[in-house]
């Protein structure tokens, strides 16, 4: 398989046409190798337009999605970024060629190791991984001007929303009910707002499920 057509035919057919346009995004999506980031037998269709299983609940996300949301985070060379839920490393990847710094967080051993093993060969020497719990984020490198969730959440942690810095976006899919709305929220003046930006079918990271309610 040609993966440098099937790269230049995600970011004309995925990006292009979803109201993707900054040139230090699409330059990202256009030269990162997306099939080393998923597992050998899913390199073959490592750049359709659904979310990829990697194993322990974590997923490479769907173009599009990722596309619009670093679109609306709008990140800029003195950003330094954390991304939670960071799987084997592609979003951290992609906001490693654009922003200062990058955290890249994840609670399991096993993509972590990977994760690191492809940061370090692909020369992304910009991005740190963190091995910990993620609804704790990484407050000892913060705070972040951008914070992207690599997953879908239901509970957005207090923890997580205060290592957000002024005048920083912070980026995920939020699920409400059966609908996960991506989300731009910003800190300004000390004010956490947010946006809904478009609806998305993003997987949930279960470290940011809501708890079951109990029924009597």
């Amino acid at each position: 398989m040609d993966f440098a057509v099937a790269r230049e035919k995600m970011v004309e057919s995925q990006l292009r046409t979803n109201r993707v346009s900054s040139s230090l995004i699409l330059g990202g999506f256009e030269t990162l190798p997306r099939e080393r980031f998923v597992p050998g037998t899913l390199e073959s269709i490592a750049y359709v337009d659904e979310d990829l299983p990697l194993g322990d609940g974590r997923y490479l996300m769907e173009p599009m999605v990722l596309g619009r949301l670093l679109e609306a985070a709008e990140p800029v060379a003195g950003d330094s970024a954390l991304v939670i839920g960071a799987g084997t490393g592609y979003e951290a990847a992609l906001l490693s060629q654009v922003v200062g710094a990058v955290v890249a967080l994840e609670s399991v051993p096993a993509l972590a190791d990977r994760m690191e093993a492809l940061l370090d060969d692909l020369g992304c020497v910009n991005a740190t991984v963190a091995r910990g719990p993620l609804q704790d984020g990484w407050p000892a490198s913060g705070p972040y001007t951008v914070i992207l969730f690599v997953g879908a959440i239901e509970v957005l942690p207090e923890a997580i929303k205060a290592q957000l810095a002024e005048g920083g976006r912070l980026l995920a899919v939020q699920r409400e009910g059966p609908i996960g709305r991506a989300k731009l929220y910003r800190r300004d003046a000390g004010y956490l707002s947010a946006r809904v930006l478009f609806d998305a079918g993003t997987p949930v990271l279960k470290e940011f499920a809501k708890p079951p309610a109990f029924v009597f």
